[in-house]
């Protein structure tokens, strides 16, 4: 630690951001805990059934998409075949792929007017229920984002594999299944428990995926019955208990995921593989490949299909559309901002830091999505609006790009901690010893190193702002509206067509950005190097 340069004010700078996230959590807690206190009378809310029916999903999205994605990280780890990268790339696009987006795929495959149903009556003269709505959808939608996801993070894990052990497996001729538990296993387990909790925080705190494939209230989860209670049956006392209960599970969940190894960054490019398995086993990989592959693309290609063939016009033609996508795109900006701004300052802090202490605490703010999700921080910052007396129509775009900034900065910290921790540890003596100052330090050496991860972290940000509907549910007017709130509007009216249409746009929307902006926060990064 001797070696770090002395930076002060970085930490400083970061702890005092660090007090102003506590308080400003503390203050939506306070806002909901006040209301519960304030609040007299029943409510209609049975929490113990939507306890039980969140966890439920949660549980089972997180044990099929674990199983899914090793399937899958396994398979792209011993295949080799052109447009491998292109795969590996989809698969990361996961993270960032709206939920909503992926609903409506679904729909549009096994919906009752799906492709399926319209086969089949066309081939059959028959039809048969749709799998989309309920359980089984919201497992189905939930499997096919998450199970990408841990697929790309499994892989990098077993990407990270010595060549030695690889080599000395080889030479002992190890089969398939050998390989798996004597070196694959071993890379992989590690990695499951942490993985699991945040693929159960994430399907525990789903919000736009149950309220359009849950088909009821028996299927409802703590997040959609928060949206109903306020939105829809203005029940605050409902909504106060639900939001309570949410965050002390989910805090819970934390804890116990705190004791686990943390999941790695794994959005890197993958390595090429280098062992060949029999022609059977190869068989069965290829099977899985494909399998995964378009189970996750299809719903994508529908929609795109869908979208951009009917009703795509029509939408173009509405002023209300363009409104929608400037404020979404202001409003995806503005947080991708703010989102850099307090992930560096704190990411840079934490690297200055001596201490363990100081830099657990540092960490802190990483958690406050984790703890206190998207609606229930939506429900918090709406109570606080109302009990300040500030019209919320007025502060609706202000809350909204804070909130959505929180909940991109677990990701962005995750994105840029780790490679500012590896720029101290490999060049902190060398900076102590040219006595560069701290701006010096981040314009000529950790900006130039961090143009990919800057780019990668903007991209993340502004994918997440632009494809949320969990904090705008609450915010939302006719007059300010985002494409989500406007597409999930679109779906109420039984406008499909305009409701497809704009899902077809805010998916390329999403996916140029995502490709996008990290090769020109890149180019930009190595111009300033010249």
């Amino acid at each position: 630690m001797l070696t770090l340069p002395h930076r002060p004010m970085r930490v400083a700078a970061a702890t005092a951001l660090t007090l102003i996230i506590a308080v400003l959590i503390a203050a939506v807690l306070w806002a909901i805990l006040n209301a519960a206190t304030d609040a007299s009378g029943g409510s209609r809310v049975d929490i113990a059934h939507l306890l039980r029916m969140t966890a439920l999903q949660a549980g089972l999205t997180m044990v099929l998409s674990l199983l899914v994605g090793t399937a899958l990280a396994w398979a792209l780890n011993r295949l080799r075949f052109a447009g491998r990268d292109l795969v590996v790339g989809l698969f990361a696009a996961a993270i960032v792929t709206p939920g909503m987006v992926v609903a409506f795929g679904l729909l549009s495959i096994w919906g009752r007017n799906g492709w399926i149903n319209q086969a089949s009556e066309v081939l059959f003269g028959i039809g048969f229920e749709s799998p989309a709505y309920g359980l089984s959808g919201i497992l189905l939608a939930h499997v096919i984002l998450d199970g990408a996801f841990a697929g790309r993070i499994l892989l990098a894990r077993l990407d990270a594999i010595p060549q030695s052990r690889l080599k000395m497996g080889q030479s002992l001729g190890l089969s398939a299944w050998q390989r798996f538990a004597l070196i694959d296993w071993p890379a992989l387990r590690g990695s499951l428990p942490g993985l699991g909790a945040i693929i159960f925080l994430l399907a525990f705190t789903s919000f736009p995926i149950v309220l359009l494939l849950g088909g009821g209230p028996a299927n409802q989860t703590l997040e959609v019955a928060i949206y109903t209670a306020v939105r829809l049956d203005f029940d605050l006392v409902g909504a106060v208990r639900l939001a309570l209960t949410q965050i002390g599970v989910c805090s819970l969940v934390i804890l116990l995921a705190s004791a686990f190894t943390p999941v790695p960054s794994a959005l890197s490019r993958s390595t090429q593989p280098r062992w060949r398995d029999s022609a059977p086993v190869r068989v069965l990989q290829w099977a899985v490949l494909v399998l995964g592959a378009i189970g996750f693309a299809l719903p994508l290609l529908s929609v795109l299909y869908d979208g951009l063939t009917s009703g795509l016009l029509r939408v173009l033609g509405q002023a209300g559309f363009w409104r929608a996508t400037g404020t979404s795109i202001i409003i995806g900006a503005s947080s991708a901002l703010l989102t850099l701004a307090l992930a560096l300052m704190l990411a840079l802090g934490r690297s200055a830091a001596y201490r363990q202490g100081a830099r657990v605490m540092l960490g802190i703010p990483a958690f406050a999505y984790l703890a206190v999700p998207a609606v229930v921080l939506s429900l918090g910052f709406f109570l606080l609006v109302r009990t300040t007396g500030v019209p919320v129509g007025t502060a609706a775009p202000v809350v909204v790009v804070i909130a959505n900034s929180l909940l991109s900065l677990p990701f962005a910290i995750a994105t840029l901690g780790p490679p500012l921790d590896a720029i101290i540890r490999t060049r902190g003596k060398l900076i102590r010893s040219l006595g560069l100052s701290g701006w010096t330090q981040f314009i000529s050496i950790e900006y130039p190193l961090l143009g990919r991860d800057i780019g990668l972290m903007l991209a993340l940000a502004f994918c997440f702002s632009l494809g949320d509907l969990g904090v705008i549910a609450l915010f939302g007017t006719q007059d300010f509206q985002t494409l989500p709130l406007m597409m999930y509007r679109a779906l109420g009216s039984y406008k499909s067509n305009d409701a497809a249409a704009i899902a077809a746009l805010l998916l390329i929307f999403t996916i140029v950005a995502f490709v996008g902006l990290p090769r020109l926060i890149e180019r930009i990064s190595h111009a300033s190097r010249r």
